[in-house]
């Protein structure tokens, strides 16, 4: 044919220059602030446990990699964010061997014994954090105060505001932080989701990157202020709280919107994010738990292949040819 060829090459035809490594940089930039709050608030011993966490998840990834004779994926640092991620969910105070074994759990069980980045069907560090709060509860339940030596064993913990909340029968009280207090984190709580600030600082960095789609958070916050606010009879500062309090933002903005765990489709995405915000709202309604983001994450994490098969889009012209197809 006049000396020209014609080339043919396997899908994808198309490439987007985004990578997992950009991808997960951007999220590392995105968690700084809460991290860079935490070391504020709980000191040195947050910077260390941070550092155990993220170092052990990486060199879990590395031996797991190794053990099974795959390619090491190190270098796309979705270990290190799984292992920040872990950090950001646990107290300042937990003994620096069960952060190291719930990197290891989160990394070889969760993720590398499923295929490896990708394959997990749930989340990571959620999944990790939740083992250690039914293994260790003492230890992932001691809310060391903002500004204490952590170090010490004899450093003043505090109730969480949702500890409180529930503690008081769900009614705003003169025992809970201010709005204000709660927004900059002078409370107690995970070293990642006391200040809120810093959240909504990350959650702003990953939107205008549009590393992230706002449909899920907006679902999520959206779900659970409407069920807070019929739940407090229009008390808008109840619903400040809750928004503002536990996990919530941490989870909503950082782990609810993980690629592989969530789904893909428009529809699906508010389905999952409205499922996550029921979930969460019942259990700190009218569950034994003051807090039910990880649960709430998780199980709707189980659920995401069913969302996906429900709302994915017909190929044109299926629909017609199955009726077609009846008809004969």
């Amino acid at each position: 044919m006049n000396g020209k060829r014609l080339l043919v090459s396997a899908s994808p035809h198309i490439h987007a220059p985004e990578t997992t490594r950009g991808i997960m940089l951007d999220v590392i930039l995105a968690l700084l602030p809460a991290l860079a709050a935490a070391i504020w608030l709980f000191g040195s011993r947050a910077a260390v446990l941070t550092a155990v966490c993220v170092g052990t998840a990486v060199l879990a990834e590395w031996l797991s990699r190794k053990a099974m004779k795959r390619p090491n994926t190190i270098g796309d640092l979705s270990a290190v964010v799984t292992g920040l991620l872990l950090a950001l969910n646990l107290p300042a105070t937990l003994p620096l061997w069960m952060a190291a074994v719930g990197s290891v759990i989160a990394i070889v069980v969760v993720k590398q014994m499923f295929g490896g980045i990708g394959q997990n069907f749930v989340n990571p560090a959620l999944t990790a954090r939740i083992i250690l709060m039914v293994s260790f509860p003492t230890a992932m339940a001691r809310w060391v105060a903002p500004f204490e030596h952590a170090w010490s064993a004899d450093a003043v913990t505090q109730a969480t505001p949702m500890a409180s909340l529930a503690a008081g029968g769900n009614a705003v009280s003169d025992s809970l932080p201010s709005l204000s207090q709660m927004l900059f984190g002078l409370h107690g709580g995970s070293m990642g989701e006391v200040c809120s600030l810093a959240l909504l600082l990350g959650g702003a960095y990953l939107l205008i990157r549009r590393v992230i789609s706002p449909i899920i958070p907006v679902a999520y916050l959206g779900t659970v202020a409407l069920w807070m606010f019929a739940a407090g009879h229009g008390d808008l500062t109840f619903v400040a709280y809750e928004l503002l309090g536990g996990g919530l933002l941490l989870g909503a903005i950082f782990m609810a919107t993980d690629y592989t765990t969530s789904p893909i489709t428009a529809k699906g995405k508010w389905i999952f994010g409205i499922g996550c915000g029921i979930i969460t709202s019942v259990i700190r309604l009218y569950g034994s738990l003051p807090e039910g983001v990880s649960f709430s994450i998780i199980l709707m994490n189980i659920l995401v292949p069913h969302i996906e098969r429900l709302t994915q889009p017909r190929a044109f012209g299926a629909e017609k040819k199955v009726k077609e197809a009846a008809k004969k």
